[in-house]
């Protein structure tokens, strides 16, 4: 057994160089027709998940030429396998034996494995090549078929009207605010990889069955109808179709065809649509998460509940089920006797995207047959934005398809006890030009104003617009006031930054038992980490799993905390969690949170919390006056640097008039237009012509036009010893923070600011300027503390610190003569202390400084 683990180690590390993944004991379909399955001791996938070798490990006592018989007989795979006995190994390739080695001598061991690992089948290294070449072919094609829809667009009758109807479903059903290209691409998709369905999955019939399918190939028989063959124009994909076709072979069954087939969407995402794929957060989970999660739920679901996933009542939802791994998990661990209840009354998923949806009825149908052997459609699955149900919680909406309504319809009315699955990971776009933002949910975003951001003490919440902030807030609200249990993989700042104490608060009063799994993979925070190889989605933010259990029957809610080494990479988290299994494995650790919500408690946080606070909301909305500056904001956000900033005023003044003209012509094109009320796909995405934002979109829709004046040309600040010129307006900009008072037009040169940048993400760094500073003129924004205010005529000028903070200093010091402006220079150098910075770093990453008395603290 010593040396098992050993050659298993060897093998898990030679194949991880390689980039390549050894999975221990995966139970496969004997290549002998009517043999029960077969568990060789291990499979080297490579990063496409395909198969490129086996491994199987005999006992020094046994035969190992009667063990290989053996196996042959009972239908192991010969493609490329290693049998070994501690002593002596064998290579069999093709059903033929190729090299045995002696163990014991090191370089006839590196040549077994040399050989091993040399070896692949021709169809995977068909496929590979094709994959090399999919990322120019598809797009290439896309574009083709973008050309011809806008020509059917236009002058084709049958398609016109096919399509108006799919759009009005779409606009009525998915979205009210889709775009004609957002459907355009919905048809693209169908017409690039409707072939891989019918063949990997042997569905001849899926378009005809599936009610989505059906619908949408109503539009392309449409289209078809001009001098339009879709085998014709997809020929020149045959040569990759065939590849995944052929290497699909290597998938045994119906599961190694699942990991097989979502490689290859994430694949033709990529390749085909960027955009897409950022905007929904296009990366599959790892099986070994999968399986831990369901695992997990199951778990709680009996420990605190007495019940199993097969219970009557115990209702099953994935509101963004991508391909259906996780109901695929779920149905595997149901008791055979309560499937066909649990499959037709008491499983749900939502699915958003079409090639998804695809694939996860294909796969959660089949699924069912090989469990039961009877084939029932999966009535469950709803082709439906699932935050969009919220938006229609009152009367009856149209679904795409009548079929498709009644399943909507039944989940509203079913009672939910478990929500599990991975919700999208965006946040934000950069740019509103992009017009490839995250949808706005009227009720969920309020939902979350009114509780995360309304309970949050952090003063920058652009955080909590990310989606599966959304997906949180929403299965709280689908959950609550029941007793359940709802597990996400998501993006985990929420566990320790300051954006979201609000949601910390929220989810420790919502629920009663909350397990965490840290996963760590936040680069942005780490730079030493790489997110291809220590993220477990390749991402570049931070990943965790969440069990949160809602019992009311509990009296003493807990916070339970793991978090795995930082440094450890992806496949060593996956292992982790594999022989976790589930929370149960999991060596916990109880968070006692503090009185400002935060869950990971830092080393020196009541000495930091000791000190003054530098500004505080409390004393910035005049509820009180304990900080030491009244008010404070971010420096100047003006969402479109290249036209209103500049090193030459004249060019300044050159830029920001074409700007003005540019945009009023705009408004007056939106008014002539009839105010459409679909803003994104009115506005041109030119930023030549027009550089766009949320608020300006606002300026927009309400009619506000901008009047170009030589006042607002002022200084600034863009980056730490950087002088420019900036153009100050109230439209234009996106976010003018308190400038206009701190620098009223006359006033420029009348003020000084101290400027912080304290983010999760970077060290705590300081300046101060006399001018306008640039939102990021840290690097990332940050806040600034101005000594003046005044009015927006540049009268009323009055001291930006407190009263309170004035009597503080001088009764600490006994001494009447400190002035504001001392305690403005004391702020400035006590910021810029090594020895506070050092020892306060992870607190200045966190909140806003704290400003300590000279001899204590530092």
């Amino acid at each position: 057994m010593a040396v098992r683990s050993a050659f298993q180690q060897l093998l898990t590390d030679t194949a991880h160089a390689r980039g390549w993944t050894f999975i221990p004991e995966v139970a496969k379909h004997s290549t002998v027709p009517g043999r029960a399955s077969i568990r060789p001791d291990g499979v080297v996938r490579d990063e496409n998940t395909l198969p490129r070798g086996y491994w199987e490990a005999k006992d020094s006592a046994d035969s190992l030429d009667a063990e290989i018989a053996k196996k042959k007989s009972r239908g192991y795979p010969l493609n490329n396998i290693i049998f070994e006995d501690t002593r002596e190994a064998v290579l069999i390739q093709n059903k033929n034996e190729v090299l045995r080695v002696d163990l014991q001598n090191p370089q006839k061991l590196a040549d077994l494995l040399n050989e091993f690992y040399r070896h692949t089948e021709p169809e995977i290294e068909e496929f590979s090549h094709a994959v090399e070449d999919f990322g120019t072919r598809v797009p290439e094609l896309a574009r083709g078929l973008q050309d011809l829809i806008a020509d059917a667009h236009a002058s084709n009758r049958k398609f016109q009207e096919a399509f108006t109807a799919f759009f009005t479903l779409c606009q009525s059903s998915l979205n009210p605010n889709i775009s004609q290209a957002a459907v355009d691409e919905m048809l693209i998709q169908h017409i690039l990889t409707e072939r891989l369905f019918r063949t990997i999955f042997d569905q001849a019939e899926f378009t005809r069955k599936n009610a989505i399918a059906a619908e949408v190939e109503k539009v392309i028989d449409a289209l078809a109808s001009r001098a339009f063959n879709r085998g014709e124009y997809l020929r020149g994909l045959n040569p990759f179709y065939r590849a995944i076709e052929d290497a699909a072979r290597f998938a045994a069954d119906f599961t190694e065809k699942q990991h097989f087939l979502n490689t290859v969407y994430e694949r033709f995402f990529q390749g085909y649509s960027i955009r897409t794929a950022d905007t929904h957060g296009i990366v599959y989970t790892p099986q070994p998460i999968v399986d831990f999660m369901c695992a997990s739920v199951a778990e709680v679901l009996e420990k605190e509940f007495g019940l199993t996933l097969g219970s009557p009542g115990v209702n099953i939802l994935d509101p963004c089920t991508g391909t259906g791994n996780f109901i695929v998990n779920l149905m595997r661990r149901i008791p055979k006797k309560d499937l066909k209840r649990v499959y037709k009354e008491q499983l749900f998923a939502n699915e958003v995207m079409l090639m998804p949806y695809y694939i996860a009825a294909l796969n959660i149908e089949h699924a069912y047959y090989e469990l039961t052997g009877e084939y029932e459609p999966f009535e469950g699955l709803c082709f439906v934005d699932t935050l969009d149900m919220a938006e229609h919680q009152q009367g009856h909406f149209e679904f795409v398809t009548e079929s498709n309504t009644k399943r909507v319809e039944r989940e509203k009315d079913a009672k939910i006890t478990l929500i599990i699955g991975n919700p999208p990971y965006n946040a934000w776009q950069e740019y509103q030009n992009d017009n490839n933002q995250n949808r706005k949910y009227k009720i969920i975003d309020d939902r979350v104003k009114l509780t995360y951001a309304k309970q949050s003490l952090a003063t920058n919440k652009n955080a909590l617009s990310d989606m599966y902030v959304k997906f949180f807030r929403w299965a709280t609200d689908r959950l609550v006031p029941r007793s359940g249990v709802v597990c996400f993989v998501s993006n985990n700042s929420f566990v320790d930054q300051a954006p979201f104490d609000g949601m910390r608060k929220s989810i420790a009063e919502c629920y009663t038992r909350v397990y965490h799994v840290d996963l760590h993979g936040n680069v942005r925070k780490n730079p030493k980490l790489s997110g291809t190889t220590h993220n477990v989605f390749g991402i570049q933010v931070g990943v965790g799993i969440t069990v949160a259990v809602r019992d009311t029957k509990h009296r003493d809610p807990r916070i339970m905390y793991h978090r795995v080494p930082e440094t450890w990479r992806r496949d060593e988290k996956c292992k982790y969690l594999a022989e976790a299994a589930s929370v149960a494995g999991v060596e916990w650790t109880l968070l006692e949170p503090d009185g400002k919500y935060n869950w990971l408690l830092l080393e020196n946080a009541d000495e930091f919390s000791s000190f003054l606070n530098l500004g505080s909301k409390r004393t910035k909305s005049g509820m009180d006056a304990n900080a030491i500056f009244s008010t404070y904001s971010r420096g100047l956000e003006t969402a479109r640097d290249e036209w209103l900033y500049g090193f030459d005023a004249q060019d300044l003044e050159v830029k920001a008039r074409r700007l003005t003209e540019n945009y009023n012509s705009e408004v007056d094109r939106y008014n002539r237009g009839g105010r459409p009320p679909s803003l994104d796909s009115f506005v041109t995405n030119d930023v030549s012509v027009v550089q766009w934002c949320s608020k300006l979109k606002e300026m927009l829709r309400r009619g506000v036009h901008s009047k170009f004046s030589r006042a607002n040309i002022r200084s600034a600040e863009y980056r730490p010893f950087t002088k420019v010129t900036t153009y100050l307006d109230s439209t234009l900009n996106h976010r003018l923070g308190i400038m206009p008072s701190a620098f009223p037009a006359g006033k420029e040169k009348s003020n000084a600011l101290i400027c912080c940048t304290n983010h999760s993400q970077i060290p705590f760094s300081v300046l101060a300027t006399a001018v306008i500073p640039d939102v990021a003129i840290g690097g990332r924004p940050g806040q600034c503390f101005p000594f003046y205010i005044y009015n927006e005529e540049g009268a009323n000028r009055r001291e930006n610190i407190t009263d309170w903070a004035l009597d503080k200093f001088r009764k600490k010091y006994k001494n009447s003569t400190i002035s504001k402006w001392d305690i403005f220079h004391y702020v400035y150098a006590i910021l810029h202390h090594a020895g506070y910075r050092e020892k306060f770093a992870e607190n200045l990453k966190r909140e806003l400084p704290r400003i300590p008395f000279a001899g204590g603290g530092v």
